[in-house]
């Protein structure tokens, strides 16, 4: 199979969407953080939204992106290649955090397509505004189409901003290990939205060769960053305003994950953290994680 790389820029109809105070307990509640920023309705500044509740606004049209793909793309693209796609990379920049009654614009479009050794890295660009048109977030979703040739070469690539990347990972600032609930994966699947299956049926996840329904990767990244939240920020998630990572190794639920932050830089403009997430076979199951905070 192969994909060609002229179909950068290729825009995504847009998405609508209302959220209520249920749907952002509800995100707390399947990641398993009772911050009373996202719980407790009686704050005087009311509830807010998780930083990396976003993702599941834009991750229903990722998984279904051949109703999104814009008229005028949609005889061409080769749909069948999205059959073979994994979550590669994320990339999240939040300016300003979801609240109950937001109602969100999402716009969408293939922000740019890159060979790789693995098959062919497609990078999907959002964009959330509210009604009155001011941005609220930002992301670049990256999916790995395994074994899928780039035609035409590497495009768009000068689009995708550059997310700082440690030199190397020996140091470790603090560590910390955590129990994944063996129904996590089913909870999150329960509380967000329906994703793939694989997540929650062993047996289509051994029809695809996997060895066991595996945790999806928003999930172990929102685990982390609750602990960078909760250890770092003093609780406070409107400070966080970027995230971003890869997703390199699968976290099998009732396991334990190690949450490993290797360094921070303070300067004048906040603070930013560096860290990597090991699971039950200590390999890296997010690699070149980065959280950005005021």
């Amino acid at each position: 199979m192969e994909i060609n790389s002229e179909f950068v820029y290729t825009s995504l109809n847009e998405s609508l969407k209302e959220i209520t105070w249920q749907n952002i307990m509800l995100y707390a509640t399947a990641i398993s953080d009772h911050n009373p920023y996202y719980l407790d309705d009686e704050r005087n500044e009311g509830i807010v939204a998780h930083p990396m509740f976003p993702v599941t606004l834009t991750l229903p049209i990722v998984e279904n992106l051949g109703d999104y793909i814009s008229e005028d793309s949609k005889q061409e693209f080769p749909y069948e290649v999205l059959m073979t796609v994994v979550h590669y990379s994320e990339h999240l920049q939040i300016h300003r955090l979801i609240r109950p009654n937001d109602f969100l614009r999402i716009t969408g479009r293939i922000e740019a397509i890159i060979p790789h050794r693995a098959g062919t890295h497609v990078i999907l660009g959002f964009r959330g505004f509210n009604r009155q048109n001011q941005p609220v977030f930002t992301e670049y979703i990256g999916g790995m189409l395994r074994g899928v040739e780039c035609i035409g070469g590497e495009k768009g690539s000068e689009n995708i901003p550059v997310i700082p990347v440690l030199d190397s990972t020996d140091s470790v600032l603090w560590e910390s290990d955590l129990f994944v609930n063996p129904l996590q994966a089913h909870i999150y699947y329960g509380c967000v939205g329906p994703t793939l299956p694989f997540h929650i049926s062993k047996e289509i996840a051994h029809q695809l060769g996997l060895p066991n329904i595996i945790l999806q990767g928003v999930c172990t990244l929102a685990l982390t960053v609750s602990k960078i939240i909760g250890e770092e920020l003093d609780g406070d998630p409107s400070q966080v305003t970027e995230i971003a990572c890869k997703f390199t190794s699968m976290v099998i639920p009732d396991s334990r994950i190690k949450i490993v932050v290797n360094h921070q830089i303070k300067n004048n403009e906040g603070c930013e953290y560096f860290f990597e997430v090991y699971n039950q076979k200590n390999r890296k199951a997010i690699r070149e994680g980065y959280i950005k905070a005021k």
